[in-house]
């Protein structure tokens, strides 16, 4: 019988590509499918397993393709479907998987389901959204708010009622408590598994279903000024009902029909008790609920140490661990916490339990860039001008070479690129051995090797207020011990009744590969150790 180590993905990488920023083929300045095409070689050479893409579907771009206007289609500034079915093949071609991004929470306004359901309130598709009479003072339904700024409720002239958006006016929720939205999403699911992709990440899995009275939220007590205004509330009625566990289990089992390792990863950002519900139950629900703690906690070693046990401990029987470190919505890691510590950071992702997202240019050390007031696009940045929350930092084009736009361009992009591009780059960092590249591709090389590393056990060594350490274990094979200091400072790592020998597999500095340690190591700031171990107690 296989062990549930077996699936491609509990094993494998997986790189989230923006597509709008990866590679641009035809010089528009913004980035397409056949540019990801051309660039699956480097994506192989790094050893990435899966390539996740952001949405590609045809949309009005309100929120840059999360406002979907045909589930089934290709938008032509990406390409076309002979241009998708060519990518997808070329993935397979070279051992590796595809996963699409699915927004089933809200369409485009332009969706043709939407523009039916609003034509009249006696329109067989009115159902498939959230509408509401005004209260009796002509008032909104209740006092839930967008999170992209404002009221979650938008006012229809034509048919005198409210309809519900969580994010922009132009993204209109779905109404999954209906059975004839509920079919319709899985048939798009079934379009793309037929195709031959490999599985989703379904976006904002959380909101899926809302509280059917319509309840007010609460206030949150713990509101503060330099938050966005979606923050003033504690969203208990919209989102993260008791409902959404069945609807995960449907589209889960919509993935059980095909033949293969499909995967469904759900964005969730949850408490990690909530997030566990996710699994389902006897893990018929998301495979990969994704962990974003790496991306939320303070960059601190016994901090860090906590919540990693409390993940591990909470994890349901057979439910499978992952770990992000940045994404498209999010801060890049090298900004948070520096590029000496990206390093670490990068040492940490690609050796914990579970399955490792990369955020496409974080493995050469992106930064966000500073995009100036007139130049800002996302819809969070210019709804909230005041809070500095636009996420186009962290979009920006990825950095290629030294020639004219990094490589990414021959037109004009759409977002400029980091002042940096000329010198920090992919073609700049390829053969050089003291690169942030280079340690990223040797660490996914050495987790694909050691089945320690891919499959083994998590056990917790020390933590302290700079270190933190921990052994990856399978039966049968060799261990290894992993130390990070995550500050800038010297420190010592000696823990009380805990001794080992081995020999440095990979360093955060490359002088230090192949090194014989024993028992007390003397850490730099930003070292980070991953030790094949040939002996150790305690």
């Amino acid at each position: 019988m296989a062990t549930i180590y077996d699936k491609w993905w509990q094993k494998g990488v997986i790189y989230q590509v923006y597509p709008r920023s990866f590679q641009d083929s035809n010089g528009d300045g913004v980035g397409d499918l056949n540019g990801i095409t051309g660039r699956l070689d480097y994506l192989q050479w790094l050893g990435i397993d899966a390539v996740w893409l952001s949405p590609i579907y045809p949309s009005p771009m309100a929120d840059f393709g999360y406002d979907i206007a045909d589930y089934t289609g290709i938008h032509p500034l990406f390409g076309n479907e002979q241009d998708f079915d060519r990518l997808l093949e070329e993935v397979h071609k070279r051992g590796m998987q595809l996963l699409l991004d699915l927004v089933p929470n809200h369409t485009s306004d332009q969706h043709p389901w939407f523009l039916e359901s609003r034509s009249s309130i006696d329109n067989p598709k009115r159902d498939w959204y959230i509408w509401h009479d005004p209260l009796p003072d002509g008032g909104v339904p209740n006092n839930w708010l967008s999170v992209f700024g404002g009221d979650a409720w938008e006012w229809d002239a034509t048919t005198q009622q409210y309809y519900y958006h969580a994010f922009l006016k132009e993204q209109p929720d779905l109404n999954w408590r209906n059975p004839e939205v509920q079919e319709a999403m899985l048939d798009v699911m079934r379009y793309w598994l037929k195709k031959g992709v490999d599985g989703f990440r379904v976006d904002v899995m959380w909101h899926m279903i809302k509280d059917k009275q319509l309840r007010n939220n609460p206030v949150n007590p713990d509101y503060e000024p330099h938050m966005g205004t979606y923050s003033q509330q504690l969203p208990v009625y919209s989102t993260d009902q008791p409902e959404v566990h069945e609807v995960v289990r449907k589209m889960r089992a919509v993935m059980e029909e095909f033949p293969g390792d499909r995967v469904m990863i759900g964005e969730i950002y949850l408490p990690i008790q909530q997030l566990m519900a996710y699994y389902g139950v006897d893990n018929k629900g998301a495979h990969l609920p994704f962990n974003f703690q790496l991306l939320s906690l303070p960059w601190q070693a016994s901090s860090l140490a906590i919540a990693i046990d409390q993940y591990e401990g909470a994890l349901p029987d057979q439910g499978w661990p992952n770990w992000v470190l940045s994404n498209h919505d999010q801060h890049r890691i090298a900004s948070r916490v520096g590029q000496l510590q990206a390093r670490v950071a990068a040492m940490l992702l690609l050796t914990l339990r579970g399955t490792p997202t990369i955020y496409y240019g974080d493995e050469i050390g992106m930064r966000n860039v500073a995009i100036p007031f007139n130049e800002v696009q996302d819809p969070q940045g210019l709804n909230m001008p005041d809070k500095n929350l636009s996420r186009d930092p962290s979009r920006t084009p990825m950095q290629w070479d030294a020639s004219t736009n990094a490589g990414f361009t021959t037109g004009t992009p759409w977002l400029r690129l980091s002042k940096t591009w000329q010198r920090v780059n992919v073609q700049a960092q390829e053969e050089d051995p003291f690169a942030i590249l280079t340690l990223y591709r040797q660490l996914i090389a050495l987790r694909r090797k050691e089945p320690s590393l891919h499959a083994g056990d998590y056990k917790p060594v020390y933590a302290d207020n700079q270190v933190l350490a921990f052994i990856r274990q399978d039966e049968g094979h060799p261990a290894f011990l992993i130390v990070l200091n995550l500050t800038h400072l010297p420190c010592y790592f000696r823990p009380p009744h805990f001794t080992f020998s081995g020999i440095v597999e990979l360093a955060t500095f490359p002088e230090n590969n192949g090194s014989v340690v024993e028992n007390t190591l003397s850490l730099d700031g930003d070292e980070g150790l991953v030790i094949r171990l040939d002996k150790y107690a305690g």
